[in-house]
């Protein structure tokens, strides 16, 4: 103890001396040289006083569980000694470190009281992490880092014993078993909440997706398969999507929710205006989006339509046609055949989802149904 008082009090002195050395020399003719030469003395005797360690915490632990896109739920924590800009960003562990709460949502802010919060879909361990500014988070990791710049500080928890959440909701449909949706997804510019119970089947066997407004919050509805069908023909019957919203978005997708790595592994059939109500209401897509090769954009009429792609590891065939039970003649809307970027078959499963598309200049003023008569798979 007494060598920290002496060498705080050898520091004070280092810095009085040389406030007295200034005064003096500022009468000389050099002084101006030398007052630099004494600033940097005392910027260097100032640099050697301890600063303020940062710290963090994780203060509310989400249950320990498998974890999915299916579930979520809510994690807290505090920080202390955080520097201008500094952000912390989670992750949750479930088989490899999965960011969160959203690959494109990848930061949590730190209040002004030091605490911080945010969702999270569950693992078995959970991670915050103290960042500095413009730091790129990877969207998995095998292990945590170490040794990046990057990051300030690394607090991990095991997941807490609790109640396992209940299994999710099984549509029957075209002779498939599908999951409905029950956590939110970054889909459509920010976090969209889904409701299972805006899923259901009707008597001629047909599947509904209705999104609908609650507390100022639109809720979506989608259906994933519950197993990969890999290569082969998609086929999907809509009734009629012509009335939606130009902010509405219905998409039937593939997709693999479980992939280690960033590829998106995607084959889309999209159906919005995007916020536009000039647009042209419908796409085919090879994922990612931004390439502009990857997007073919059509207007999809009225009434019932069929969309078929046929999938191969060297191509990605798209076709548009009028009609519920289209025939060798039925009018064909669009079609197209891409023969770069093209997925290969890694798991991805049938996704049909109703959501709302945010970053839109005509924001939903009613609820959107969608029906989906029919849907078949041909190897």
């Amino acid at each position: 103890m007494l060598s920290k008082r002496t060498s705080h009090h050898s520091k004070d002195q280092c810095g009085t001396q040389l406030k007295v050395l200034m005064r003096r020399v500022s009468r000389t003719p050099w002084c101006r040289l030398t007052i630099v030469i004494l600033c940097t003395l005392l910027s260097s005797c100032n640099s050697q006083r301890p600063q303020p360690k940062q710290s963090l915490e994780i203060v509310r632990v989400p249950i320990a569980d498998p974890g999915g896109p299916e579930k979520l739920d809510y994690i807290e924590g505090r920080s202390s000694n955080t520097g201008p800009g500094q952000q912390i960003v989670l992750y949750a562990h479930s088989g490899v470190w999965w960011l969160q709460p959203f690959a494109d949502h990848p930061f949590t802010k730190i209040q002004s009281d030091s605490t911080w919060k945010n969702a999270t879909h569950l693992g078995t361990e959970y991670a915050a992490l103290l960042v500095n500014p413009g730091y790129h988070p990877p969207p998995k990791l095998t292990v945590l880092p170490e040794n990046d710049s990057g990051v300030v500080a690394v607090a991990i928890a095991q997941g807490r014993p609790g109640k396992p959440i209940p299994p999710p909701k099984i549509i029957h449909f075209s002779g498939y078993d599908w999951i409905a949706r029950s956590a939110s997804s970054d889909r459509g510019g920010v976090s969209n909440p889904y409701d299972p119970a805006n899923v259901w089947t009707d008597q001629n066997g047909y599947l509904h997706l209705r999104m609908d407004q609650r507390n100022g919050r639109w809720y979506c509805a989608e259906v994933n398969l519950t197993r990969s069908l890999g290569f082969g023909t998609y086929r999907f019957v809509v009734q009629n999507t012509a009335q939606i919203g130009p902010s509405a978005v219905v998409s039937m997708f593939t997709y693999d929710e479980v992939s280690v790595d960033d590829a998106r592994r995607e084959l889309d059939v999209e159906l919005s205006r995007w916020g536009n109500p000039a647009g042209k209401n419908a796409q085919f897509v090879v994922q990612p989006f931004y390439v502009p090769e990857n997007v073919v954009r059509f207007d999809a009429p009225s009434g019932p339509m069929t969309y078929t792609f046929r999938w191969q590891p060297e191509s990605a065939a798209f076709k548009a046609v009028r009609g519920s039970a289209p025939g060798a003649n039925a009018p064909v809307i669009s079609q197209h055949v891409f023969n770069s970027g093209i997925p290969q078959a890694t798991g991805q499963t049938v996704h049909l989802d109703v959501y709302n598309f945010h970053n839109s200049e005509s924001p939903l003023q009613q609820s959107v149904e969608v029906v989906i008569e029919k849907f078949e798979y041909l190897p």
